[in-house]
């Protein structure tokens, strides 16, 4: 089992632009931990994987409506950081899913 690369920030772009709330940021970062917490320990069935992605994209397509009630939203750089850690994690993981394929559930 490997565990995630220790010096790699998740949505780093997002916490130094102040448009997006941290606490919100924290809450996009949950949902990709868990497709990171079920890497680690050891899943590599890509159909697993998937499920587990398209959950964390679902959970992240659910925190639109609190984006902008906080005067934010998840626009092209908030999308573009999030497609970049979710490769980033596939990369690192050795998953062949595409990127686009591995966020397909998204409504951003």
């Amino acid at each position: 089992m490997k565990a995630f690369d220790p010096n790699y920030s998740l949505l780093d772009e997002m916490y130094q632009d102040e448009y997006y709330p941290d606490f919100l940021v924290d809450k996009v970062k949950d949902e990709l931990q868990k497709v990171i917490d079920l890497l680690e320990s050891g899943e590599t069935d890509t159909e697993a994987v998937q499920e587990t992605l398209d959950e964390a994209v679902c959970g992240i397509n659910d925190l639109q409506e609190e984006f902008d009630e906080n005067d934010s939203e998840i626009e092209t750089v908030a999308r573009e950081c999030i497609a970049a850690s979710v490769a980033y994690i596939l990369e690192w993981f050795n998953i062949p899913i595409d990127t686009e394929e591995a966020i397909r559930e998204r409504d951003w």
